[in-house]
């Protein structure tokens, strides 16, 4: 007998041929993402022929991210842990990750009733600890914050899915960690033509953006009367952008020895996201923005 807070509920289906982590791509959600992949090897002259089924490649991915386990932790019904690893490092070097991200960004836009190319963005950072076998020459001490870890800057569109990310030491200053976001998002989306942010990235980054980039960065700044936590206008996309992040357990703290593999992980998580809100029932057809429901707490 269903509980009843699950009456009506219907549970996505999962192949008979996947172990039915609930981190595993349902049949819609993999339909999404394998024409997305690079070709598999076939044969001699192609390569060594692929062991392992790339769907399962994939969940063992989106099982880490979703939980935070270790590589060496993954279940033993994946593919050995060093097989999965060479596909997340492979996709990572390749930009695999990156293409698959951007085309369903885009899909995402569109089912909203959006241009498949934003026309504004929103930048924000977080600092995040990190774990201890993170080198110490990528960490650093965010005074402000009083957290020793590693900084996340990321660029979004106003419905906060990622255009830029950029993985930096946590005593990195945002007027300084933005100009890379910024430059790549000028390149990677030359319609985005303002970009909102808070008052950490006032100053000489503002006139850098105007004159090296040619774009505006407009900051969003408190009311004078303001006390305690308040939503900012035009900003609260991108901080829950953060949200949905930091839902993944990965991604909770940063694991990742290298920046530029932090960088990727969060890649995984927005795709996760996308994945499962594009085969979600209706929304696809859904026309125009969806609606606000819930705004986080920071």
């Amino acid at each position: 007998m269903p509980f009843p807070w699950t009456e009506g509920v219907v549970e996505p289906h999962v192949s008979a041929s996947v172990g039915g982590y609930p981190s595993d791509l349902t049949d819609e959600q993999w339909a999404l993402v394998e024409p997305l992949l690079p070709p598999a090897r076939v044969g001699p002259k192609g390569g060594r022929r692929e062991k392992h089924p790339r769907r399962r490649i994939v969940d063992a991915i989106f099982y880490v991210v979703r939980t935070g386990c270790a590589w060496r932790q993954l279940p033993k019904d994946f593919a050995p842990w060093p097989t999965v690893y060479w596909y997340f490092t492979w996709w990572h070097d390749d930009g695999t990750v990156e293409r698959i991200h951007d085309v369903l960004r885009g899909r995402v836009r569109e089912a909203d009733g959006r241009a498949a190319e934003p026309s504004a963005g929103l930048i924000d950072s977080q600092s995040v600890r990190t774990a201890d076998t993170v080198p110490a020459a990528t960490r650093g001490f965010d005074a402000g914050k009083k957290i020793k870890g590693r900084k996340r800057f990321i660029v979004t569109d106003t419905l906060g899915l990622l255009l830029a990310v950029h993985v930096v030491a946590a005593n990195v200053q945002d007027r300084d960690g933005g100009r890379r976001p910024l430059l790549w998002t000028r390149l990677d989306h030359p319609g985005v033509l303002k970009v909102w942010a808070d008052q950490g990235f006032a100053g000489r980054l503002v006139d850098w953006t105007a004159i090296i980039l040619g774009r505006e960065l407009k900051i969003v700044r408190k009311s004078p009367d303001q006390r305690g936590f308040q939503v900012q206008p035009k900003r609260w996309a991108v901080e829950r952008t953060f949200s949905w992040i930091t839902a993944h357990r990965r991604l909770a703290r940063d694991y990742e020895t290298s920046p530029a593999h932090s960088e990727s992980m969060i890649r995984w998580a927005m795709i996760d996201i996308m994945v499962r809100r594009l085969a979600r029932r209706g929304t696809a057809s859904r026309p125009g923005p969806r609606p606000l429901t819930r705004i986080p707490s920071r």
